[in-house]
């Protein structure tokens, strides 16, 4: 089958199962557009490059599959930066497909020509510049593979335009799609080191005061049900990072939520007064950790993580394992019941009542809005969460929303939290909320967006609306960059400098209303129920529902930056109780 470069590549694109096309045509890409017309798989035409990689993520974080994204040259590369730096801190799958000047061009500052392989090396698992027609099947094939298989990440394939120019005869050659792919300095597949496994089970067996501190890796590895067997076997209590929230069922009794610099007391404290801290799948991020020197200073550490780059780069454990989890996890299960399961575990019956004491002292809270006032951002959560059906995917921005969210909503399924966790990235929610719906357009989608955020990707509301793809857009809008606003009140002596965003600059409701949503603005927390079950009633086009919100409200509990995690912050109304505690060394120091 003679091909030119172009219908080549859309070729490999349907033969590695590619559903969507998330992307923006340009000249350097136009030769690729063109088949994609033949083709079998959709094409969702975004607003803007970095919207289309957002969206390309939304989708492989619900469906664990590669997203694919395709822009052209220049600033559309330059403008999949975000997207690309997202996706690898957050260990996302995705091949992003990028055209490029000629190649007889490159090199000579030709228009819409930059260095996209050398600007993106940092940021990419792997990227690629292909310089002839016959190499792109090999290119695509050995970028799904390098993309999914290890640690996942996103690969760059940079295309220069001539090598998919149709009036191109060097363009043309026979198509033959790879069955393997070559790649003798890529080793994904590291053998499972027995010993090691072993060595952490007896460690497992000697706790007193274990923690399974699970991250986005058990999640990457389809390792939910493994883990909610090995937590169970041994009744270890389990804290999930922002990054694997619906690992494991918050409804669960094992299940302490969410740690670090806005986890709640229960999850913080148990990692620092633990003995055994199990790593399965998790970084020690600096937003977990705080100041590292003080970070569980009592526990010993086993890491489990498929990356052994990730083993003693922040804090050397004491057996370390590589490998995927699920498959350690399960390992790790069959020898825990070959050396007599449950009954091999030390007592934990006292750990476990002070965790429960933690619990009922320190639980997450608000003080409601009084009447007249705005609405508070946990009451919307808790009512968005309970008016939605149980396995809703959920995608927010980043900032105080993103907290709240994580905090308030109930995950008791995997892979119904989509969220921005290294790279922190502002906008996110929107595209990323239509890539899951693409994916899945039978499951109901909200997207929990902050006022700031909606203002840097509302417009692909535009392209949800013009593809039928009804998300649902909660805007928390408190007037601020509310978790900015919140530092400055706290470490900056009330200072607010440039964080005032205004409750009626846009006016959201025509803006949404003018992207083809339907819209409506809720300000009285009477009204909150009745608005939600419209909205969710609604599954023709994009809803988005304006939720006023309290400007002054703080996230809590809270870290502060580069402190101990022992110092952690909680809600005003508990603060002196825990002061109290505190001073009479009560508040379950074990060490």
């Amino acid at each position: 089958m003679r091909l030119n470069g172009g219908q080549a590549l859309i070729k490999s694109l349907e033969l590695e199962g590619t559903e969507i096309i998330f992307g923006y045509p340009g000249g350097a890409i136009l030769p690729v557009y063109d088949p994609v017309l033949d083709s079998k798989i959709r094409h969702v035409l975004a607003r803007h490059e970095q919207g289309a990689g957002h969206m390309a993520e939304g989708y492989a974080h619900a469906t664990g599959r590669p997203g694919v994204f395709m822009v052209t040259s220049g600033p559309a590369a330059t403008n999949a930066v975000t997207p690309l730096a997202d996706a690898f801190l957050d260990s996302v799958p995705m091949v992003c497909i990028t055209g490029q000047v000629g190649l007889a061009a490159i090199g000579t500052d030709a228009f819409q020509e930059v260095d996209t392989t050398g600007i993106t090396r940092s940021i990419t698992k792997h990227n690629i510049l292909v310089t002839r027609a016959e190499d792109i099947p090999r290119a695509i094939k050995e970028a799904f593979y390098i993309a999914t298989t290890g640690r996942p990440g996103p690969v760059l394939v940079d295309i220069p335009k001539n090598i998919v120019d149709a009036s191109n005869p060097d363009a043309y050659f026979e198509f033959e799609y790879p069955d393997s792919v070559d790649l003798p300095g890529y080793r994904p597949d590291t053998p499972l080191d027995e010993a090691s496994v072993a060595a952490a089970v007896e460690l497992l067996f000697a706790a007193e005061r274990p923690v399974l501190y699970v991250g986005g890796g058990v999640l990457k590895s389809r390792g939910a049900d493994i883990l909610r067997r090995l937590a169970e076997i041994g009744g270890i209590p389990v804290v999930t990072t922002l990054m694997a929230r619906g690992a494991f069922p918050d409804s669960h009794e094992l299940c302490l939520g969410m740690p670090g610099m806005h986890g709640n007391y229960t999850a913080i404290t148990a990692i620092q007064k633990s003995d055994l801290l199990i790593a399965m799948g998790s970084r020690f991020d600096d937003r977990v950790t705080g100041k590292v020197g003080a970070f569980a200073p009592d526990a010993k550490v086993i890491h489990v993580d498929i990356d052994p780059a990730e083993h003693g780069k922040v804090r050397r454990p004491d057996v370390p394992i590589v490998g995927d989890c699920r498959i350690v996890m399960e390992k790790m299960v069959e020898v825990i019941e070959a050396k007599g399961g449950a009954a091999s575990f030390a007592d934990h019956s006292a750990w476990r009542q002070q965790l429960s004491g933690w619990q009922e002292n320190y639980p997450l809270t608000y003080q409601p809005s009084a009447p007249g006032e705005l609405l508070k951002p946990q009451f919307v959560l808790e009512k968005l969460r309970d008016l939605s059906p149980p396995d809703t995917i959920v995608a927010s921005g980043v900032g105080q929303h993103q907290m709240f969210t994580s905090q308030y909503w109930r995950f008791d399924h995997p892979y119904t939290w989509i969220n921005s966790g290294g790279l922190g990235t502002m906008g996110f929610s929107i595209p990323a909320a239509i890539g899951a719906k693409a994916a899945f357009p039978e499951r109901m989608v909200w997207a929990v967006d902050g006022d700031g955020c909606f203002q840097m990707t509302g417009q692909e509301l535009v392209t949800a609306s013009v593809n039928k793809i009804p998300v649902k857009i909660a805007l928390l809008n408190n007037a601020y960059l509310g978790m900015v606003r919140q530092w400055q009140e706290m470490f900056y002596d009330n200072r607010y400098s440039e964080v005032y965003l205004s409750h009626d600059m846009p006016d959201y409701v025509k803006w949404a209303e003018s992207m083809g949503c339907v819209a409506f603005r809720v300000e009285d927390s009477d009204e909150v129920e009745a608005v939600i079950a419209k909205a969710n009633a609604i599954n023709d086009r994009p809803v988005v529902i304006e939720f006023r919100c309290h400007s002054e409200e703080n996230v809590y509990p809270m870290v502060p930056a580069g402190g101990s995690n022992d110092d952690v912050l909680v809600d005003p109304s508990q603060q002196t109780a825990l002061a109290a505690e505190r001073a009479a060394g009560t508040n379950g120091d074990q060490r």
